[in-house]
């Protein structure tokens, strides 16, 4: 077994399995299988897809929540219908030992910011949005800092500040976090993301979202988060949803209208 895929195990063991591709044999032949390989050590399979607009407004990266569904996510809950049917081309990717992609060590935030020179790559004319949730929000914050990463500007959905305040609601998966964080003091501080925010760069603006309910990962979290983001921001919440699940809330309508808003006006800032 890969070292990195054992040492994962406490805490993403039900998740790191074989990829099932939601997309109908006709769907796929809109979609282009695309690679790239990681400074964490995996190399990142994903797929693009080009609007059918006469002219794409930009390239968004979607960056999934922590899942058996890994990019399918997008694919299954309409995030890339809404953004390839309003003009934007789409990638969406696998984090390291999710879905396709193999396994790395932990700095997912490489892999986030390996896929932005991937987008870049594929459309070196259009500028480059980031939509991550959940594990593709954290870490997000954290590829912020790397000067060599593609964003231009970003959403950032419910979003934990630091490893500790989400897994201590997994209590074996806890305590493996603070033997580790005991035996890795720099690489701890390395990955904390309510401090490496502060080191954002490039980005024109970041938008948070939040759903008030969420338990796992609070308003509060994106509260901190906005006083130490040194780029323009803006924090909104929806009243009631389940984690990384607002599109499926009885807000749906009003939170795609607010994602297609922010890159529209994201585009043109």
């Amino acid at each position: 077994m890969n070292f990195y895929k054992l040492l994962k195990k406490p805490f993403f063991g039900n998740f790191m399995v074989r990829w099932r591709n939601p997309l109908t044999e006709q769907e796929i032949q809109e979609w282009e299988q695309i690679k790239t390989d990681s400074k964490s050590g995996g190399t990142i399979f994903g797929l693009f897809s080009k609007t059918k607009e006469n002219m794409a407004k930009a390239t968004i990266v979607l960056g999934h929540p922590m899942g058996k569904e890994a990019k399918g996510y997008f694919l299954k809950n309409g995030y890339t219908d809404l953004l390839l049917s309003n003009g934007y081309n789409v990638v969406i990717f696998d984090i390291n030992g999710f879905g396709e992609s193999t396994h790395g060590n932990f700095s997912y935030f490489e892999d986030i910011v390996a896929i932005s020179r991937k987008a870049k790559e594929l459309t070196p004319d259009l500028q480059i949005g980031y939509h991550g949730i959940s594990l593709g929000g954290q870490w997000a914050t954290i590829s912020f800092a790397d000067h060599t990463h593609c964003y231009d500007f970003a959403i950032i959905e419910s979003a934990a500040t630091t490893l500790d305040e989400f897994w201590i609601h997994f209590p074996f998966a806890y305590k493996v976090l603070q033997f580790s964080n005991l035996i890795m003091p720099r690489y701890k501080q390395k990955i904390k993301m309510i401090d490496r925010i502060k080191e954002a760069k490039k980005l024109k603006s970041i938008l948070f979202i939040y759903a008030q309910t969420d338990t796992w990962t609070t308003v509060s979290m994106g509260e901190r988060f906005q006083k130490n983001c040194p780029v323009p921001s803006e924090l909104w919440t929806v009243t009631e949803a389940k984690h990384a699940m607002i599109m499926k809330s009885n807000h749906s309508e009003q939170y795609k209208q607010k994602i297609l808003d922010y890159f529209d006006k994201s585009i043109v800032a």
